[in-house]
């Protein structure tokens, strides 16, 4: 299935196969996620990747490890030191050219797809532990600004937010990018992710508007390369709350002169509680878009900062700390 689910695009998301339940694993089992199988399952049209099945390795199979060497980390098989670093790289650079995705979900403390604190060994002993799969490597340089994550990582709750997030505003501009889009589409997209990219980065959200102020000068291809670059930088950079704090004010100042006196007190001490930790973001969210729907502030009521993902995902629920 593809294209909308809830007046959301549905992201493609890349993801390795035993988290999704598959019997892929070097010991014939799986390692299935609850949360990719399970809640994030129905808002995300999948590509399973199991790139050991995919050299012809099978399963069961002997286990590999990183060793170290003069060119870099190898992958090698544990117990006959057979090296596949050759094959996984190509495997790797055939992916990287032709994966049309909007985000990646590797398995952890992979050999092969691991992206974060993989032990390099030299003979029997672990020398780094900083290492990176060789699979996940290659697909990450060549597509650095892919939202990705390992399974482990994303239960913790911010790291889960801002993945899905940013898995969701990728989706947005490549169903616009694929589509017969014009230089005022791109304004209206822009227009639509400003408070969201300001929450990000300021700096790339400023310079995403120089871009689209230009819209309408430069050819297509261009501007599209361009305006993808600065979005997807901007979505790299996690929204830390003092950003978050800020675009809730800059809200709050479009429709605080249709607010009475008690109804402004209220949204400022809320955005106050916010900031010092005492409620989730969910909370001055969802008071300034009842606000904005209210007061008809169609400009603020459109923007994505208030919906960027389905809200069934309830990410926006936890106290920040």
């Amino acid at each position: 299935m593809s294209g909308q689910t809830g007046g959301h695009v549905r992201p493609r998301v890349a993801v390795s196969s035993c988290l999704m339940g598959e019997l892929v694993r070097f010991n014939g089992g799986h390692s299935r996620d609850r949360f990719l199988s399970g809640e994030l399952d129905p808002y995300v049209d999948w590509v399973r990747v199991c790139p050991e099945m995919e050299i012809g390795l099978g399963t069961p199979r002997e286990t590999l490890r990183l060793e170290r060497s003069p060119e870099g980390p190898r992958l090698v098989t544990r117990k006959t030191g057979v090296d596949l670093t050759g094959e996984m790289t190509s495997l790797a650079v055939e992916r990287a050219r032709t994966l049309d995705v909007d985000g990646y979900v590797f398995k952890s403390r992979s050999p092969s797809c691991g992206i974060h604190g993989i032990p390099v060994h030299a003979g029997d002993m672990a020398v780094d532990r900083k290492g990176r799969g060789v699979f996940a490597a290659r697909i990450l340089d060549a597509r650095p600004l892919l939202p990705v994550e390992d399974e482990g990582r994303l239960n913790d709750a911010l790291l889960r937010e801002t993945f899905v997030e940013r898995i969701f505003a990728h989706a947005r501009l490549r169903a616009l990018l694929e589509s017969d889009w014009r230089a005022r589409d791109l304004v209206a997209f822009h227009s639509r992710h400003k408070m969201q990219m300001l929450a990000h980065d300021p700096a790339l959200y400023r310079e995403a508007g120089r871009v689209v102020a230009r819209a309408g000068l430069r050819a297509r291809e261009e501007l599209a390369a361009d305006y993808a670059r600065v979005f997807g930088g901007a979505f790299a950079r996690k929204a830390g709350i003092g950003r978050h704090v800020n675009v809730l004010q800059h809200c709050m100042g479009m429709v605080s002169e249709s607010l009475d006196r008690t109804r402004r007190a209220d949204l400022a001490e809320v955005i106050a509680s916010y900031q010092a930790g005492q409620v989730a973001l969910s909370v001055p969210a969802t008071l300034l878009r009842h606000h904005a729907r209210g007061e008809c502030a169609d400009y603020l009521r459109d923007q994505t900062y208030f919906s960027p993902y389905p809200e069934e995902l309830r990410l926006r629920n936890h106290v920040p700390v």
